[in-house]
């Protein structure tokens, strides 16, 4: 069939008609409002056939359908007064411009606890991956931008690298993203957001954009919203994602499961490093950087790169194109920061080509849908009217020994689940 006799068929007969002919390499974007062609009347809408999107793509591979979400907008903004609306749109129109306002804005709603504020921040969300994917495809399917964790225990000179890396890469002409996730306390909930402040150079800097976000007690310091704030510092044109953490422990294994690349920055002259780092981090760690290593701790940074590089050769490989390296930098003399970023883009090429990239992030995608129902979940959980009343109750038992914590969590989950 050939395609300009298939263009006057009626969308019924259009889409079998495509299903059955030779698939070739053309590009079909249909709008149910504008003409096909010079001289040719405006087709039957989509709608007609309870289709929503009315975008196709044509290729080699067969027919694909792109992301779509106009239906689950309007139905998400039904609800939303013309201010709220001209809200978002006034957002998502500045952040994709690279407004720093509005990226400052965007991250500012979805960090909100509000519910209706939560509701908008995930039309703008939508909104903004939407676009992000569209700007992907154009790029051949590769991702705009690198991702890379940041972590190490607190004194192993985080800061002052990323002010010296930071500087050498906007220098470069890229756009850099640091979201620094800080410890808040436990008893005031407040936090220090010390980290810009110790970033003087690079806060300065109109190409580089730094994010102190308040951990608010979330489990290894790492909030629920920063794979969020990741995807809109992407909409807003960065192109290298630093995400640093607060130090080691279990926000390692969150922020593994939101970038591209770990890193891990050890201070020499620690004591036993060895001992005293989990070996769980040192698995996930895709490049090892001994930190400070000029002046009088040159000898020991040197120590401590030969001991690292012996053990990583004992543990296991998690990628079949890339294996750990050591390496030592100074952010004091710049001493291998150059060579450390050479080895972060031969990391990024090498898991591209690959396809191990692209994987990863799929993968990433999953685990932190479940880790949101988890969270949702148990919220739910805690606010449900039945439970509220008992939880009080079965805590003081728990206390006085009276009642084991087993028999009390079994004692509330079945107060849930009767809840009917």
């Amino acid at each position: 069939m050939n395609i300009p006799k298939l263009l006057q068929h009626p969308h019924q007969h259009f889409l079998k008609g495509l299903l059955r002919s030779p698939f070739r390499p053309y590009h079909f974007i249909f709008h149910s409002s504008a003409h096909l062609g010079s001289g040719m009347p405006p087709a039957q809408p989509f709608t007609s056939l309870g289709l929503h999107c009315t975008k196709w793509m044509l290729l080699s591979n067969g027919l694909k359908r792109k992301l779509c979400v106009q239906t689950t907008l309007k139905e998400h903004t039904e609800g939303f007064s013309d201010k709220e609306q001209r809200f978002v749109d006034k957002l998502y129109t500045g952040l994709i411009q690279g407004q720093r306002a509005c990226l400052a804005e965007a991250i500012t709603l979805i960090e909100s606890t509000h519910s209706r504020k939560k509701e908008l921040a995930q039309v703008l969300l939508q909104k903004v991956l939407v676009y992000h994917r569209e700007r992907e495809q154009l790029n051949k399917g590769k991702p705009l931008a690198f991702r890379v964790g940041l972590s190490g225990p607190p004194g192993a000179g985080k800061s002052t690298f990323i002010e010296y890396f930071g500087k050498m890469l906007t220098e470069r002409g890229h756009k850099l993203s640091v979201l620094a996730v800080d410890p808040s306390s436990c008893t005031s909930g407040g936090s220090l957001l010390g980290d810009k402040t110790r970033m003087t150079e690079l806060s300065r800097d109109m190409n580089a954009y730094i994010r102190p976000s308040p951990t608010r007690g979330t489990l290894g310091g790492v909030t629920r919203t920063t794979n969020e704030a990741i995807l809109l510092c992407e909409g807003g044109g960065y192109d290298v994602i630093l995400i640093e953490t607060v130090g080691v422990g279990q926000s390692e294994f969150a922020v593994a499961d939101m970038v591209d690349m770990f890193i891990l920055l050890l201070p020499p002259a620690g004591g036993d490093e060895l001992q005293g780092i989990k070996r769980g981090i040192i698995e996930m760690a895709d490049l090892v950087a001994i930190t400070k290593s000029d002046g009088d701790l040159i000898v020991p940074a040197r120590r401590i790169q030969a001991e690292y590089v012996s053990a990583l050769k004992l543990l296991r490989r998690r990628s079949k194109v890339w294996r750990p390296k050591v390496i030592r930098i100074s952010a004091r003399s710049g001493e291998g920061i150059t060579e450390m970023w050479d080895k972060m883009k031969e990391f990024q090429d090498l898991m591209l080509a690959s396809g191990e990239l692209s994987a990863k992030r799929q993968k990433q995608q999953k685990v932190w849908m479940w880790n949101l129902i988890q969270e949702s979940v148990l919220e739910h959980f805690r606010t449900h009217p039945t439970v509220r009343e008992q939880i009080p109750l079965l805590e003081k038992k728990v206390l006085r020994g009276a009642l084991s914590p087993g028999l009390a969590a079994d004692l509330l989950l079945k107060a849930f689940q009767s809840r009917d």
